[in-house]
């Protein structure tokens, strides 16, 4: 892939040198993602949608937690069937309350993987945005190992995806 990329930014410069000074700029995109209002919309909604189901995860915990001190301080003096129905309702309990926990983790990864596509289909488009409005002839964004401050345009890309905000 770096052979492409040198490959590719060489016959540019070839093919352009003679016409036109190329503009080239460097976005880092893991900083933009970090630093996106919508990152933080995105998480607040995420936030607000698990929070009940996740409240209600605790509350089973602390159930069976409490049922397990049950047993643990009353059964010396419980009745064997008094026993025996605690410790399978308490099994149960766990069995639950373990398949409700990979529901939600499952239910809130989803989730939390289609905000992250919508965020980053947004980054590209502010990309794209500013690459047309500045008249950049290639914008770079992995795959570089030095980028000077003169090109990093990753703070212009920020404020563009800024004025992008639903």
């Amino acid at each position: 892939m770096k052979k492409r990329i040198s490959l590719f930014l060489v016959l540019l410069f070839i093919a352009n040198v003679s016409y036109a000074e190329l503009k080239i700029g460097f976005v880092n995109v893991a900083k933009v993602l970090e630093k996106a209002p919508q990152a933080e919309k995105a998480k607040k909604r995420l936030e607000k949608e698990f929070s009940p189901r996740d409240k209600h995860l605790v509350s089973q915990g602390k159930e069976i937690k409490t049922l397990e001190e049950k047993l643990a301080r009353d059964a010396s003096v419980m009745g064997e069937s008094e026993r025996r129905k605690l410790e399978r309702d308490i099994i149960t309990k766990k069995r639950e309350a373990k398949r409700a926990q990979q529901e939600f983790s499952e239910d809130f990864n989803m989730r939390r993987n289609e905000e992250l596509g919508k965020l980053q289909r947004r980054i590209l488009e502010a990309i794209r945005a500013l690459a047309k409005d500045e008249k950049f002839d290639l914008l770079l964004t992995e795959g570089v190992i030095y980028a000077s401050q003169q090109i990093d345009v990753t703070v212009q890309v920020q404020e563009k995806l800024a004025s992008l905000t639903d």
